[in-house]
Formats: C-alpha cells, sequence, structure tokens
C-alpha cells in the first residue's frame, strides 16, 4: 500500500499563490532597479550566533576543510557583493538552521533578503511598508519603538528595569520556565513572546524599532539604541532588518564575544568568517539590509496558521 505521505501538504491554489508571489516579487524589484543576485548555500563558514545551528555537511576527500556549512541566511556573502561595489541587491534563496520545527518553522526554509546603500532603519521600514502593499496587499504599518511597547503592554522600561525584577514580572505572569540561568535580554524576550507578541501586528503589520544595545546583532548602535527591527503580522515575526554595522573591529569584537557565550553554553564554536570581515575591511557601503520569511509571508496572505500549508514537503516527508 502505497503511504499517504508521497503527496505535497501545499494545495496546489497554495503552490500557485507562491509562484504568484515570487513573481510580484521580483517585478517589485525590477520596478526599483535592484539586482536579484545568488550566493552559494555552502560555504566554509556560518554565523557564530549563540540562538542559531547550523546544519554541517562532511565533505568526502577533502584535506582542508573538511566539511562545509549550509547558511542559516545569505548575509554574509550578500555583504562581500556589496562591498565589491554591487549597489542594491536581493535574494530569494533557501536557508537552513537546525532544530526549528513546528507550525511555524522548518529547517529549510525560503528567505528574502535585500540591502540598499543609503538608506537607515527607518527608510527601509518605509520600503517593507510599499513591498508589503505592492505584493500581498497588506494595510500600511505602524512602528512602535521597543521602549515604548514594554511600557505600553508591561508598563516597565525595557532600558531600567533590572534582572530580578523581570523575573518577579515572568513569574507573577505564570509564565513557567526557568529563570535561575537566564541573563536581562532573554528575560525581555520571554516577556515579548509570551505577553506582548502574541497581539501584535492584527490590525496592521507593524514594526518594532529601536532595540536595546546588547540586542545590536549587526546593527549599528547609536543615541543609546541598537538600529534595528523586527516586522510582525498576525502576531508572528516575519521580518529582520537593521541599519548595519560597517565597522569591521567592533564586528570582531561582537563575533568574539558570541564564541565566549558558545563555549560558556558547551556548543559547538565556528570560526569566525575571515572573508567577511575582509569584506568589511575594505569597505562596507552605509546600508540598511533585511531578512523576511517568505513561507511565513505567503502564510499570512493565506490566512493559515501551519508552514506546511504553503511548502511542499516538509522536513519528515522531505
Amino acid at each position: 500500500m502505497l503511504s499517504p505521505d508521497w503527496k505535497s501538504t501545499a494545495t496546489q491554489k497554495n503552490l500557485q499563490l507562491r509562484a504568484e508571489l515570487y513573481a510580484r516579487i521580483r517585478a517589485f524589484f525590477a520596478s526599483r532597479h535592484i539586482l536579484e543576485v545568488e550566493t552559494p548555500l555552502l560555504c566554509q563558514h556560518t554565523v557564530t550566533d549563540p540562538h542559531i545551528e547550523s546544519f554541517i555537511v562532511p565533505i568526502p576527500h577533502a584535506d582542508t576543510p573538511t566539511h562545509y556549512y549550509l547558511q542559516t541566511s545569505p548575509e554574509y556573502a550578500m555583504k562581500r557583493l556589496l562591498a565589491a561595489g554591487s549597489g542594491p541587491i536581493y535574494q530569494i534563496t533557501k536557508s537552513f538552521r537546525v532544530g526549528e520545527s513546528g507550525h511555524q518553522h522548518n529547517p529549510e526554509f525560503t528567505m528574502l533578503e535585500w540591502y540598499r546603500p543609503d538608506f537607515n532603519h527607518h527608510d527601509l521600514m518605509d520600503e517593507i511598508n510599499d513591498f508589503l502593499q505592492c505584493t500581498v496587499d497588506m494595510k500600511s504599518a505602524e512602528r512602535i519603538s521597543y521602549q515604548q511597547l514594554f511600557l505600553d503592554y508591561l508598563n516597565i522600561d525595557p532600558f531600567e528595569i533590572n534582572l530580578a525584577q523581570l523575573k518577579e514580572l515572568i513569574s507573577k505572569n505564570n509564565i513557567n520556565i526557568d529563570v535561575s540561568d537566564i541573563d536581562h535580554d532573554t528575560a525581555l524576550q520571554i516577556l515579548l513572546s509570551h505577553l506582548i507578541e502574541p497581539s501584535m501586528g492584527f490590525e496592521t503589520p507593524l514594526f518594532l524599532y529601536d532595540f536595546p544595545p546588547s540586542q545590536a546583532a549587526l546593527s549599528i548602535i547609536k543615541n543609546g539604541v541598537a538600529q534595528r527591527f523586527e516586522l510582525y503580522i498576525n502576531g508572528s515575526e516575519i521580518a529582520n532588518g537593521f541599519h548595519e554595522l560597517t565597522d569591521a573591529a567592533e564586528q570582531q569584537k561582537r563575533f568574539e564575544k558570541n564564541q565566549r557565550d558558545r563555549k560558556n553554553n558547551h556548543q559547538a564554536i565556528p570560526e569566525i568568517d575571515h572573508y567577511f570581515i575582509d569584506a568589511l575591511k575594505a569597505g562596507l557601503p552605509h546600508c540598511a539590509g533585511v531578512a523576511m520569511g517568505v513561507d511565513r509571508l505567503l502564510m499570512c496572505y493565506v490566512k493559515t496558521k501551519d508552514i506546511q500549508d504553503v511548502i511542499s514537503f516538509p522536513f519528515d516527508c522531505a
């Protein structure tokens, strides 16, 4: 007897809508003279972020390196192109992350990433707002700062409150998570994901911007905030954007801190991508960039809460 698992979990209609979405995405960028590029999925290096794990691919009969990584994002390679003078670029590509499975996650997923020289994070939010209206018929987005969001929802200032007070707030709200070893940023993320995020972006898309400096990742820190943003639609994070860090020495320090954090967490410690650091040294132009989950965007468009409804074959049936 044939197993039913050979069939696609997405309907023919949703497969058609995905194809139409790709066409609208490409038309949007073509109208703005933004170049479509393609970068490798298999690379010698990967992210050092302690919150992201990469798939390792052994390379048989190789001397060095003996393994490559499936990329969690095309970011480093795209920034190498920017440093080489590509001008504004975008890419629709597969990305891979270990352990990310669930109704909104698949270890293999589709990423849309684009970069705009001479943009800051607010300029890019303006363009994403246009993008959403042109591609998936969204209403114009609203914006709120990270600080104001916590003041409005929980009556706390995330830049001033201490860790003990955050833990007490988690306990008072009956969030069943062991908080004994968490840090300040993790406590804030727990409160955001459990108490605030589920109600974000339902009336209109919502940009959350200007994060604590400790959550800068690859963004510029200016005026006491990390100049980055997240986009929420129907309670889900759809995109993550940055006013990009261009300082090679500062980026090296952040990667080294990531490596120390991974060591303390007993995680594997990837080497720092020297190609990327060299590109920053050569001169990454002042720019803003964003990574957007295409599968999640399509989920919002077709009004489903399960990623299996918009991808051909989920991980367990691939």
